[in-house]
Parts: structure tokens; sequence; C-alpha cells
């Protein structure tokens, strides 16, 4: 066993501070009331390891002016991989057992991620994608902040050899911290005006990705080169000043929340309250702050942390599904002390035998052959596991989708186009009558279950469909761009997935198709809306609509399509149907009259309560399971008050709630059409199937049919 370096030492407050950060991020996945802000004992972690890896590292550089990465990233795959890899392939497991087969498919391919630490980018693309952003949670998405840390452990020692190449190149004994210093400022400056920009601009990538995290472990780093300054602080000053630090902590914990942009700006208070905790520390171990966090309950917690922290999310996310039925708070605290008991055998059993190894810790080639073959194993299990998950192909009967016949042109009546509306509405409503009792998913479901993901309306692949931080509207025309008339169809992300109705009748009419659609962003004039995804006021919103109105405006529509989601709820600072919502919709359609349009709102879709194709994975023989009921699937209430609002500003509506329901259910699948891609939105085969009522429709409202 090597010796210690000189005056490395031992530090219980640190382990002490490690039971905080657990057990703040353990409650606030619990969702304990009072816990809003644990998810910042991430940050406490990721200034610890900085700190632990930045003195573990720099000790030996200011020894020897050199440094064993082979050593280093022994040490590393020792400590980290055998509990990362076994907590990887439990979770693998009971996931393939209970998660429904389309969503296990998805999960498998997060563990392969995890386990080869790129699962923090995995997120922060799929975070980035709107219609993936709203999905079910992964067992494996706490893996993000362990590859946020190995990815620095790659290139930080480096870093700090350079730094420390020029002075020992000097012939110095000893090498001067200004360098390493620097190089971590540096650092951090850069990552941190990176967290900056990407809170505003990319939330997911802020959160998820290491350029815009590597300033906190670069904080813990500054803390450990500068720790000969911090020992030369007065006891009273250091202990006062730990407290102050171990207070900005726990109330970051209380006082923010999941509305909260972060990291950005908000999680200096975390990072650097830590930082505060560990110099002061370094100054009056045992007096102040340190000596409550080295209580040997707080440091028995504290070495149960990795562990701990790898276990309490996939039993969280998991334990509802083995049980049947959602937790409520003593059964997620119940879950959150089971990933106690299993972390607890993890470290006694498996982190500190192999960690502590005499024949690992002698020779730095079989660490790091026992971490490539741990590596190796997490990723074989979750294949193994992708290659005998359940099918996701239903194997009910053929059944061809339906067809909707054209009724003959009327010889009489006052309407032709209002009678041609309830012909193919009639034909539509037979359709969802006879798939209403549906048991078994038919084999020739269209799209497939496990290609739903690519099952895209077209505004949602070129850009049209305007992404969270983007103001401006490209122009997205479709049809005959020099028509008789436009038709403008706008929108949030429903507008864009009723594409596939609309652009059928723009080509056969020759129309001039505009599409201006905007993730989560409703066409309500004046309505205040903040986003949740941004995690601040949606500004983007309110411009894209100004921009949006003034082109509608300017090209006099002879139509406007309004279509939008009724998902909106308060974290949105409003709420559908509300007095709010409904005034800024007949506001918003007597403004586009006046400019001489004809205005059609679609009603909405009935909520499905559920990701659709994950559901009818795991009830292929009993389709109707998933099917919600009428009442619950529609505010059939919210409807009649649109509809009086929509004629109030002069506009009409279309109430499409009977081309998705019977007077009881609203079916998942009709004939053998899929009709929900995910939770909320239409598919592409089934606004394609409602085409000629949706045009029947527009005929219906147009002056001459």
């Amino acid at each position: 066993m090597q010796p210690r370096a000189p005056g490395r030492r031992f530090r219980p407050d640190i382990e002490g501070l490690r039971a905080v950060a657990v057990l703040a991020v353990v409650l606030f996945h619990a969702a304990v009331p009072g816990v809003g802000g644990g998810f910042v004992g991430v940050d406490v972690f990721f200034v610890l390891s900085g700190f632990l890896i930045t003195r573990m590292l720099w000790r030996e550089v200011e020894a020897s002016g050199r440094l064993g990465l082979a050593r280093f990233y022994a040490g590393r795959a020792r400590r980290l991989l055998p509990a990362a890899v076994t907590v990887l392939v439990a979770t693998t497991a009971v996931a393939t057992a209970v998660l429904p087969p389309l969503q296990v498919r998805a999960v498998l391919g997060d563990a392969v991620a995890s386990a080869l630490y790129v699962g923090n980018y995995r997120l922060a693309v799929q975070g980035t994608d709107y219609l993936a952003a709203n999905g079910p949670p992964s067992p494996f998405q706490h893996y993000w902040s362990l590859g946020a840390e190995e990815q620095f452990y790659l290139f930080w020692p480096v870093l700090l050899v350079l730094a420390a190449w020029p002075a020992r190149r000097a012939g110095g004994r000893a090498t001067p911290v200004v360098a390493p210093a620097v190089a971590l400022a540096l650092v951090a400056a850069g990552s941190f005006a990176v967290s900056l920009a990407w809170t505003r601009s990319s939330p997911p990538w802020a959160y998820f990705s290491l350029p815009s995290r590597a300033w906190e472990l670069a904080v813990g780093g500054l803390v450990a080169v500068g720790a000969p300054c911090w020992r030369r602080l007065p006891a009273v000053v250091a202990g006062l000043v730990g407290w102050a630090g171990l207070a900005v902590v726990v109330g970051s914990c209380l006082l923010l929340g999941t509305s909260t942009p972060f990291p950005g700006t908000a999680a200096l208070a975390p990072v650097l309250g830590t930082a505060v905790v560990v110099l002061a520390g370094s100054a009056a171990p045992r007096w102040g702050v340190g000596a409550v966090l080295a209580l040997a309950p707080l440091r028995w917690a504290g070495r149960l942390s990795f562990p701990w922290y790898l276990w309490h999310w996939p039993v969280l996310v998991l334990a509802p599904l083995i049980v049947g039925h959602a937790l409520p708070l003593p059964g997620r605290l119940a879950a959150a002390g089971v990933s106690a008991l299993l972390a607890a055998a993890t470290l006694l059993l498996i982190e500190n035998p192999v960690r502590f190894a005499a024949p690992l810790r002698r020779s730095s080639g079989r660490s790091l052959l026992l971490g490539g073959a741990l590596t190796a194993a997490g990723v074989c299990v979750a294949l193994v596991a992708l290659a005998v998950a359940p099918a996701t192909v239903g194997h009910g009967t053929a059944v061809a989708a339906p067809r909707l016949a054209a009724p003959a042109a009327p010889t009489s009546g006052p309407d032709p186009a209002a009678e041609r509306l309830r012909a193919l509405t009639a034909q539509v409503q037979a359709a969802v009558a006879a798939s209403a009792g549906m048991r078994d998913v038919p084999a020739t479901l269209s799209p497939p279950l496990d290609r739903v993901s690519s099952d895209t309306a077209l505004p949602f692949q070129n850009g049209c469909d305007r992404g969270f931080t983007q103001a401006t509207q490209p122009p997205c025309v479709f049809g005959d761009p020099a028509g008789t008339a436009t038709v403008a169809l706008i929108g949030d992300s429903h507008a864009a997935a009723w594409f596939p109705a609309v652009e059928p009748l723009a080509e056969q009419r020759h129309w001039r198709l505009d599409v201006l659609a905007k993730a989560t962003c409703p066409f309500l004039l004046d309505l205040p809306t903040r986003s949740p995804y941004l995690g601040r006021q949606f500004t983007e919103c309110a411009q894209w609509r100004t921009t949006v109105l003034a082109r509608l405006q300017a090209e006099h529509p002879a139509l406007v399509l309004l279509a939008m989601s009724r998902r909106y709820g308060a974290d949105f600072d409003f709420t559908a149907y509300d007095a709010s919502w409904l005034a800024a919709l007949t506001r918003s359609v007597a403004t586009l009259r006046a400019s001489g349009a004809t205005v059609l709102v679609l009603g909405p879709l009935p909520d499905p309560h559920t990701w659709a194709p994950s559901c009818l994975s795991d009830h292929l023989d009993s389709a109707a399971a998933c099917f919600p009921a009428r009442a619950a699937a529609v505010n059939a209430r919210g409807v009649a008050a649109e509809t009086a609002a929509a004629h109030a500003g002069g506009g009409r509506y279309a109430d499409l709630t009977d081309l998705f329901c019977t007077a009881d259910r609203c079916p998942l699948i009709v004939g053998n059409v899929l009709v929900y891609r995910d939770d909320n939105h239409v598919s592409v085969e089934y606004a394609s199937l409602l085409g000629p009522v949706i045009a029947a429709e527009i005929a219906q409202v147009l002056p001459g049919g």
C-alpha cells in the first residue's frame, strides 16, 4: 500500500457533506414537500468531487512533477465501476421485466449510454426534442452526473500536468499553485459563461452537458489548490463562514424549485456554499460546521452516498410498476429506505471489497482490465436484454385501414357542404365504434409501435414547427405557392400535427398553404405565457406571435385554421379553458377576422391520459385497457366555452370529439390506425385518415362552400 502524500488527511466533514447532498437528492426525487430544490445535491457532489480529485492529483504533481495517469484511472475504475455496473445490471433486469415492452427498448438504449458514460448527452438530445421531452422517466436518468464527472476526469489530469510543466521545467523545487489556479479559473469562467448562455437558449444541454457543468468541478479544484491559503484563516472566521456556507446549501434545497432556471446563476448558491464549507473545514476542522458534519450518522450516510444515489432513482421509478399503483408519500419514503438498504449491501459486499483488494491496488493494469471488463459487461447485458425483450408487434387479426367514401353529390337540400360533412363524420364514427371494444392490437397496426418515434409530420422535420428558443418563423409554404387562395395553419405543435390532413386539400385545390407553428406556444394574443421547459417567461412565444400576426395581416389569407393543445396547466401561468384563455381566444379570432380571413378553430383532441404506444405495447392482448373513458378524456364544458368564445370573435368552431370517441370511450386504435403518436399528438396516419372530414369542415365555413 502506498503511503499517503504529505499533508493528505481524511476529512470527516466532507463525508458528512456528502450525506447532506445525497439526502437532498433522495428527498427531492421522493417528492417530499418542502425540498423542491433538492436537485442541488448533485451540484454539491460536483464541487466535492472537483476538490478531492484535484487535491489528490495536485499533491502528486507537487511531489514529483509527474502524474501516473494509469494509476489515477485505475483508482477511478475500482471506486466507481463495481457499484455502478452492479446497479445498472440489476436495473436492466427489473426494467425488462416490469416496463411496457416499447419503453423497455428506449430504456435499454439509456442503459448502454450510461454504461459508456455518455448518458448525459443522450438526455440532452432527447430533452431538446419537444416530442420526446415528456416521455416516461428512465430508471437510468440519474447516471447523467456520473457521465459528466467521468468526462471531466478524462481531460483534467492532463490539464494539471500541462499547467505545472513550465514551473517544473524552470527547475523550481516546489511547483507554484498559480498555474493550476489560473487554468482552473479559466475553465470555470468559460464553463460558467456557457452555462449562462445555454440555461436560456438550450436548458437540457445546460443541465446535462459537461461544458456547462465543468465550472462546478473547477470551483472545487480551486478550493483544493488554494488550501494553504485557507488554512491561514482565523478559526473563528472560518467557523462562521462554514456555517454560512451550509446555510446557503440547505436554503437552496428549500427555496429553489423545478421552475427555477438551472443551472445558470441559480447554481452559484449551492456551488459557492459548498466551496465555503470545504475551505472552512481546512482552517477549522474541529470547530464550527465541521464538528456537526463529522457526526457518526452523517458520516455513515456519506459513506453510502454513492451507492445510495445509484439505487434510489431506479427503485422510485420501478416500484410503482411492481406494486401496480402510484406510491403515496409514505410509500415513496419506504422506497427510499429500501434503496438505502441496497446501498449498504452494495458498499459492504461489492464496492469496498473491490476497491481495497490488494491485488488490484498493486497493479494498475489489473484495475484497468477490470474496469474494461465491467463496462463491457454492462453494455452486453443491456444488448442481450434488448434481444430478449418482449415483442412490440401486435398479433391480432390483420385489419385494413378504414377508408372514407366520398358521398354522392346531393341533388337536393339547402346545404350540400353540411350534408357531406355529416356523411363523412358518420363513416368515421362507425369505424371508431367498431374499434371501441378491441382486444388484440392488430398485426397490421399503422404505424407499428416500434416505429412511432419516427412518425412525425413534415413540419416537425423541416423546422417549420419552431423550437422553444426560436422566435422567428421562416417561410413554410406548401401546396401551390402561387395559388388562388392562401390558407394559414397556425398554432402550437398540434397545428403542425394536423398538417397531413390539410396539405392534400391544398394540393388538390391549388391553394397556398402557410404553416406557422411553435412548440408549446398557442396562438392566443396577449396571453402571458411562461415556459416550464425554459424555466422562465416565454418571451420567444410572445415575439413569435407578433411576427406571425404581422405576416398574416400582410398576406390576407382567405382562411386561418387555428389548432392547439389543451394540456396547458398552471406551470404555464394559465390553464386551458380558464377565463384568460377564453378571453385571449375571442381576442385572437377577432383580430384575425379583422384581416379579412375566415377563422376556423379546431377543437381539442381527447386526452388519452397515457403514452399511447407504450400502453398498447404492454396490452397487446387487451388494447381496450388503454382506452380512456370519454368523460375523462374530453372537457365538454371547456369545449362548449371555447365554441362560444370563437363565435364571439366572429369565427367558427369544429368540435372534433366524435371523430375520436364513442358516447363512452375513446379508442387509441381505429381499424388498424394508431390514433396518437405519444400522449397528446395525433399520428400522421390518423390525421391523414381524417383529411376528408377536415376538408368538409373547411368547405362548410368558406364562402360558397
